[in-house]
């Protein structure tokens, strides 16, 4: 078998095992990876903060693009062995990918919900997302989750797949770094407004195709499927988030709800656009409704990042042969 056929094989054989190993075992309680690299990057910060942009680009550089590079050396390392490309492969997506994590997180606040038990609600909901649990009352609470099931299908599964597909082993922990960079000092409080900025920016380009591919895909996998076009296209500009946004409205159409809103976050509060404003409220069994919908993204994100890793590979194959030919074509004819 040609080495370009070994390629696109391996990374397709390795992405699968890996999002089998994340539907299987989910994110280990110690030990995680990710949270190996945040320890880190919070030892880097420690050292770097300065309230200033070009520290804080600094950061993200070392942070980032150290983490990236060191999986191109290893992957560089382990190319000559299949098995052990497949190995790595399948490890860093199981690490990367949080699927799994994402709908138990989501799961657990929705029993609570459907069960009248409002406190444990809200003690579970900062596992997903940032909101002050007090603020919010049960109707809100679901809501919360299910606008963090819908941006986190994007950030936790799709866009790691995506960049998996581009760049594979090194696409695959960068994509990662990048947005835990960005959770870590991405929001604009007065001591990470300017040192943040640049993980945050960062954060938005590596989320633009991810964010897109999942309301597509949402679309397409959605129980109402012109809902979600006609909420996506008409509502995805109105959010803040030029990624989240997408992802969200398609949700919100694809499932038939209203998202978006007032939100309170620490003690501030934010009045977003509504998506979806023709929908009914979230509920608590549309928690499972999303939850659900997120996993059939996810199974079609991963065929796709694989069709499109094996469509590029055998397409720069069928492109370095004609070169080569036409080279060695050249030089017999001298």
């Amino acid at each position: 078998m040609r080495p370009m056929h070994a390629g696109h094989l391996g990374f397709a054989c390795g992405a699968a095992l890996g999002f089998l190993g994340d539907l299987a075992l989910g994110d280990p309680r110690r030990g995680h990876p990710v949270a190996a690299f945040g320890k880190a990057a919070h030892a880097v910060e420690q050292r770097l903060w300065r309230d200033h942009r070009g520290y804080g680009a600094l950061h993200t550089l070392l942070c980032a693009g150290g983490t990236a590079a060191g999986a191109a050396l290893l992957a560089r390392a382990l190319r000559p062995s299949r098995p052990a490309t497949v190995a790595l492969t399948a490890a860093t997506t199981w690490a990367v990918l949080g699927g799994t994590s994402l709908g138990r997180e989501a799961r657990a606040v929705g029993g609570a919900l459907e069960a009248g038990d409002l406190e444990v609600a809200r003690e579970r909901l900062p596992h997903l997302c940032g909101r002050d649990p007090q603020a919010l009352d049960g109707q809100q609470i679901a809501r919360a989750v299910v606008e963090s099931v819908a941006e986190n299908t994007s950030d936790a599964v799709v866009g790691a797949l995506v960049w998996g597909a581009v760049a594979g082993v090194p696409g695959l922990a960068g994509f990662r770094a990048v947005n835990t960079l960005d959770a870590m000092v991405g929001h604009k409080s007065p001591r990470l407004r300017r040192f943040g900025w640049a993980s945050a920016r960062l954060d938005d380009v590596v989320g633009w195709p991810g964010a897109r591919l999942t309301a597509a895909l949402t679309v397409l996998a959605g129980p109402d499927r012109r809902g979600a076009w006609r909420v996506a296209r008409r509502d995805a500009g109105r959010h803040p988030s030029p990624n989240a946004g997408p992802v969200e409205a398609a949700f919100a159409g694809a499932l038939g709800v209203r998202l978006g809103g007032t939100l309170a976050y620490a003690g501030r509060v934010e009045h977003r656009p509504v998506l979806g404003g023709e929908n009914r409220p979230v509920e608590a069994a549309d928690i499972e409704r999303a939850v659900r919908l997120s996993r059939r993204v996810s199974l079609l994100a991963l065929g796709t990042a694989i069709a499109a890793r094996t469509v590029g590979s055998l397409c720069g194959g069928a492109v370095r042969s004609g070169i080569t030919s036409s080279i060695t074509s050249r030089r017999s004819s001298r």
